[in-house]
Formats: C-alpha cells, sequence, structure tokens
C-alpha cells in the first residue's frame, strides 16, 4: 500500500470540510494529514507559503501540487481510486488542473462565506 501525505490549510474552513470528508473515507490510513496553519512540517521540501496557496501532496517520494496532488490523495482511497487513476492521464489531468485553477480564483469568496 502507497502511503501519502497531505499538506492542507488548516485555517481555510473549506479546506477543513474537505479533509474532514477526505479522513472518513481513508478506512485504511494510508494518508498522513498535516496541517500547515498549524506550524511548518520540517520533513516538507516546499516552502510554507506554497503549501498555503496551493494543494500538495506526497507519493512514493515525489511532491505533487494541485490536481495531481488531489489525484495522488484519491488514490490512496478505494472508492476515488478510479478517479485518480485516471488523473494519470495528461488530458484528465489538464482538465482537472483547469477547474482547481478556476477554483483558486473563487477561495478567497467561498473561504468567507463557509467562514
Amino acid at each position: 500500500m502507497s502511503r501519502v501525505k497531505v499538506w492542507y490549510d488548516g485555517a481555510c474552513p473549506l479546506c477543513l470540510r474537505e479533509i474532514a470528508v477526505m479522513r472518513r473515507l481513508d478506512r485504511r490510513g494510508a494518508i498522513t494529514f498535516v496541517d500547515v496553519a498549524a506550524g511548518s512540517d520540517p520533513s516538507c521540501p516546499v516552502d510554507r507559503a506554497q503549501l498555503l496557496a496551493r494543494f500538495h501532496a506526497e507519493q512514493d517520494g515525489v511532491v505533487h501540487d494541485g490536481a495531481a496532488a488531489f489525484a495522488a490523495m484519491w488514490r490512496a482511497i478505494p472508492l476515488l481510486r478510479p478517479l485518480g487513476l485516471a488523473a494519470r492521464w495528461s488530458p484528465v489531468l489538464r482538465v482537472l488542473e483547469a477547474a482547481y485553477v478556476r477554483f483558486l480564483k473563487v477561495r478567497p469568496r467561498l473561504q468567507r462565506l463557509f467562514a
């Protein structure tokens, strides 16, 4: 079983909701969740500001960001694994990344709405 480490913004109400769902779905305990807002992770090779700006995950020693990071997380959860595997196909990943970039533009407004 491949282990995945996910860094998330614990100060973001949207992120907290999403991570809560992922924790419930991760019944095998394959994902380690690290709240970046609570402090830095010395094992992380990515700058804290970058971690707060975009979603990051590490799988098999490779750090992914954006849609690729979500796909890595999904692959660790049996229910979402098919979507994570589909994202290995570059056209699917490009569509997911485009959607993620659009989401990042409205994220601040959504955060205020869910706060």
